[in-house]
């Protein structure tokens, strides 16, 4: 794909606007010079009613205004305003307006910085810099979109020119990472600042970040041998250091690459904590053309798209907390991880050749979390089907129409609604049957690609990252046997189902089905009653069908529960200390919503 142009990259933000007063008796948004910024105002009020941040849920009383609903929190002898409109999806009332109110004056916080400077100020005050991280995330994320928006023309027509203006061409691993491209300009279903990276600048997105679709070459690190742990056998072709340019160290050193934003301050500091100063080699030139994947740190060879290496990086997305490192032990982690599932697998014959995994049993590092690769193998008989991340379904495809249209025309005869059926069975069966050995795994948007074909009307589970599920020990000794299994993370196992119906419920459910019932309807291609009655049919039939105390447990904890957990990211992630937040796991932190699965659930 052609360099973005340099005028592209010199985008920044407007100046800070300054609160603007409105007249209360007639509350209309102020209409604000960016509507990025509006956009992004009503999701980062939304996340931070969802999660209670300062009582804004729970201490927060409805009001009628001559407009519409209005929540109103009380601040002393004052108040503020918050317009907001029925939700149904993770919680009741969402942001209707990007602003908040002050209720005695009428002055009007139409920004990020101004609205999340009044609530920062109803905060206890060790939680102070967690507010000005959040809004540090906010501007980030304003430059992202404006990059995004600024450049959807120019990556539109450079992915058509390297894979088609065809959907139907873009087939195979090769055509996975345009996929990933559409998917990558997508806002996350909960997450409302996750376009931004933190310490990323306008020219290392350009240069590195999925939604631009650049090529780069990796920088490659000399690591003596001693140190460095290797698992498997590393990919044929791996760079020796004399391939390298540094000759004297093949028989003392074994290369490691290194993601080019990784190099400088962050691999300095790795080297000194790793006790690598001096013995440790970058070598003066780079070497492998690659791809960045919607993860960003996780890259493809240009000439090997069915390898895939996943790189530590030195920033962190969905929240301040959640670093883009690899640390050793989810390494260890994602092949327990694989090794467990291929063992359900081999019980469970009718998943065979439907539920894919990608080979994660290849790494090394040298104990840090910056200084690690991981080689993913993909299966090699994917060339004539489509490989389209879960993540992707929603996205504009280039020419018009969302991906999921295409889709549904070439393999479902135009019918979305029908596509859509097809997941939910194939997903929901497999869930709920891993549930039955007591497993859920993080197998979020990002983490499942669809199959399709090559023969009409056929799908498949593509799976990855397998680290970080939540096992019941209990249920799984019953089925499989005890043990470890070979997981690095205490947190894994559990004696109940607790941990691992939240996790079932907050990925599969909310990420994997019911973001994709609201977002159809949002869209238009179906009415919402219609797309969560389909959701509640798929689970109900592999929940029946699954049987036992494990169905009980779904039923009572997701079909029929009075509230769903959901994932407090913004808290966990960014606002709170794991001391304030009491998160031991920042992706495994909840509060609760509404249960849409309920009959009458959603919006009215």
């Amino acid at each position: 794909m052609a360099t973005l142009s340099a005028a592209t990259a010199t985008a920044v933000l407007p100046e800070a606007t300054a609160p603007q007063a409105v007249d209360p008796a007639a509350p209309e948004a102020p209409d604000p010079a960016d509507p990025v910024e509006a956009a992004l105002l009503v999701r980062v009020l939304s996340a931070l009613l969802r999660e209670n941040v300062v009582g804004l849920r729970e201490n927060s009383t409805l009001v009628e205004r001559p407009d519409g609903p209005w929540l109103r929190l009380p601040v002393g002898d004052d108040a503020l305003l918050l317009p907001v409109t029925e939700d149904g999806f993770q919680q009741v009332y969402a942001a209707r307006l990007p602003l908040l109110l002050r209720e005695s004056d009428g002055t009007a916080y139409p920004t990020c910085a101004s609205a999340l400077a009044q609530l920062r100020a109803l905060a206890d005050p060790v939680d102070h810099d967690g507010f000005d991280a959040f809004a540090e995330e906010c501007r980030q994320t304003l430059v992202a979109t404006r990059l995004h928006d600024d450049t959807a023309e120019e990556v539109a027509d450079g992915l058509a020119e390297l894979y088609g203006t065809d959907l139907a061409d873009w087939t195979g691993l090769r055509g996975q990472l345009a996929y990933e491209t559409l998917a990558a300009r997508l806002d996350h279903p909960v997450y409302p600042t996750a376009r931004g990276r933190a310490g990323l600048d306008e020219r290392q997105l350009l240069a590195h970040a999925p939604e631009f679709h650049p090529e780069f070459r990796l920088q490659w690190l000399a690591l003596p041998r001693e140190s460095v742990t290797v698992a498997g056998q590393l990919p044929d072709g791996w760079p020796t250091p004399s391939a390298l340019g540094l000759a004297d160290l093949d028989r003392t050193h074994v290369a490691l690459p290194v993601h080019p934003s990784t190099v400088g301050a962050p691999l300095d500091a790795a080297l000194r904590e790793a006790g690598l100063v001096g013995r440790a080699v970058l070598a003066d030139w780079p070497y492998l053309d690659v791809v960045p994947t919607l993860s960003m740190r996780t890259v493809a060879p240009s000439a090997a798209p069915s390898l895939h290496l996943k790189l530590p990086l030195a920033t962190s997305t969905l929240g301040l907390r959640n670093k883009r490192s690899v640390k050793p032990g989810t390494l260890v982690d994602g092949a327990a991880g694989q090794r467990l599932l291929e063992a359900v697998i081999d019980r469970e014959p009718r998943f065979q050749g439907r539920v894919l995994h990608a080979d994660e049993t290849v790494y090394a590092h040298a104990g840090h979390e910056l200084l690690a690769v991981l080689c993913r193998r993909y299966p090699g008989d994917l060339d004539d089907a489509a490989v389209v991340p879960m993540a992707a379904l929603l996205a504009e495809a280039p020419g018009g129409g969302l991906v999921i249209d295409h889709l549904a025309a070439l393999h479902h005869g135009g019918e979305v609604i029908a596509l859509f059926d097809a997941v939910l069975t194939l997903l929901f069966d497999w869930q709920t049957t891993l549930f039955g050995y007591g497993i859920a795994l993080e197998s979020h948007q990002q983490n499942i690609s669809l199959v399709f074909g090559p023969a009409p009307g056929e799908l498949r589970l593509l799976l990855k990252d397998n680290d970080g599920p939540r096992v019941n020990s209990t249920r799984l000794t019953a089925t499989l046997g005890g043990g470890t299994w070979g997981f690095d993370d205490d947190r894994t196992f559990a004696p109940g189902d607790r941990a691992v119906a939240d996790v079932f419920t907050t990925i599969t459910v909310h990420l994997c089905a019911g973001a994709y019932a609201f977002g159809l309807a949002r869209h238009g291609r179906a009415p919402l009653p219609v797309l969560l009655d389909l959701v509640r049919e798929r689970l109900t039939e592999a929940v029946d069908r699954l049987g036992g105390d494990a169905a009980a447990a779904l039923r009572e904890r997701v079909l029929h529960a009075p509230e769903l957990p959901v994932k407090a990211m913004v808290t966990a992630g960014t606002l709170l200390s794991k001391e304030r937040s009491g998160a031991a796991d920042i992706n495994k932190h909840y509060t609760t919503g509404p249960n849409y699965l309920l009959r009458g659930g959603g919006p009215a």
